[in-house]
């Protein structure tokens, strides 16, 4: 990255550095670093002889995990094609097409053996071979084989590729597979960013990360990057005190929803789905910038067998509810109700929240259900 030393002269992109550096310490608290962390990733970025080369490969997919990224502004589109990264190959962005794409793309990958990213968007079919998404000729599922284990790791963007998203919803007719699951034993290392689409800062941190320290940031068991989906939406959903409080909408459009109750009844899956949705928000348009900002459930796009598997108006299944740091007033004001989960909540702190899913999921025919 063409960086100048002083701290307020231009960069390459016509940013200042203090602008840049700033940039790199949102990046790095994102990532769950400390502050201090901000300037070596400048550095980082700064010091690299070559941008690393990135192989954007577009199995079965619908391009919005690629329109996401168009939606970031820290860093912009711009500054991680022409920065950050090489991107040599994305069927959307390429600026050759036909032979001359594909051509490049092999030279690509021969010149940057072991050296590149990976860039995966799309689930992989299997069923008869794979013929059910080609690309120039060649299944997806081909390309994928030959090119993986010559990646310096390979990053699975998108419930589809994660997961197999929706072409893998029953009776999954293409015999769409996640990524991982076709690379499984082969010792290549693979990373997880869910979402339909993934907010583009958990992808791009992923990146950030391997470019500062040359390998991916700590995993959890489902190869998630736990600084994005180490906690379930709910601990962090703004509408939670409503339903500490037992305060919920009960259908779209009635008092309740209109006052920004929770969601739970109307088939919310924040209990049961880990992303940092409701804390990074999307768009960088402001607060409430997401599903269940604007006032509809969530329904867990991002965890495996719940988005696309499960009816999208189905009560979640609140296994791991832990308490807040304090209490809402388990009774609203007058005119709004009364609470149905009052008894609960005055119970164990350390058991409160699985005490009022629980008593709802156990007992919804007694609450007018």
């Amino acid at each position: 990255m063409n960086c100048i030393g002083a701290d307020q002269r231009p960069l390459s992109t016509g940013i200042s550095r203090r602008n840049f550096l700033k940039v790199c310490t949102a990046a790095a608290v994102c990532l769950g670093l400390p502050e201090s962390f901000g300037p070596k990733l400048a550095m980082a970025a700064e010091k690299a002889a070559q941008r690393p080369p990135v192989i954007w490969l577009s199995a079965q997919e619908c391009t919005g995990c690629t329109e996401t990224l168009l939606r970031a502004t820290h860093p912009t589109l711009e500054t991680l094609l022409l920065d950050l990264i090489s991107l040599e190959y994305h069927e959307t962005l390429n600026a050759g097409a036909g032979h001359q794409a594909e051509e490049f793309r092999k030279n690509s990958i021969a010149a940057n053996a072991g050296k590149f990213i990976l860039v995966v968007d799309g689930s992989i079919p299997v069923k008869d071979g794979g013929i059910y998404c080609k690309i120039a000729g060649r299944t997806a599922l081909a390309i994928l084989e030959e090119t993986a284990p010559q990646a310096a790791a390979v990053i699975a963007i998108g419930s589809c590729a994660s997961w197999g998203g929706v072409p893998s919803a029953s009776p999954n007719p293409t015999g769409a597979t996640p990524v991982h699951e076709i690379l499984k034993g082969k010792n290549i290392a693979v990373v997880n960013i869910p979402g339909c689409p993934p907010n583009p800062y958990n992808f791009l941190s992923t990146v950030l990360y391997f470019l500062t320290f040359n390998k991916l940031p700590e995993l959890d068991a489902k190869m998630r990057p736990k600084f994005a989906y180490g906690r379930l939406i709910h601990e962090n959903c703004e509408r939670r005190p409503h339903f500490d409080a037992g305060r919920f909408a009960e259908r779209f459009g009635d008092e309740g929803h209109r006052q920004g109750y929770c969601l739970y009844k109307l088939g919310c899956k924040g209990p049961e789905t880990f992303n940092n949705c409701p804390t990074l928000l999307f768009g960088d348009v402001g607060s409430g910038a997401w599903p269940v900002g604007i006032g509809h459930p969530c329904f867990g796009c991002s965890e495996q067998g719940v988005g696309f598997e499960l009816p999208l108006h189905s009560p979640a299944r609140p296994l791991y509810i832990t308490p807040p740091t304090q209490f809402s007033p388990a009774t609203p004001a007058p005119g709004q109700g009364g609470s149905k989960l009052a008894a609960a909540i005055g119970g164990a702190a350390i058991g409160a929240g699985a005490v009022a899913a629980g008593r709802y999921l156990g007992n919804k025919d007694n609450e007018g259900e």
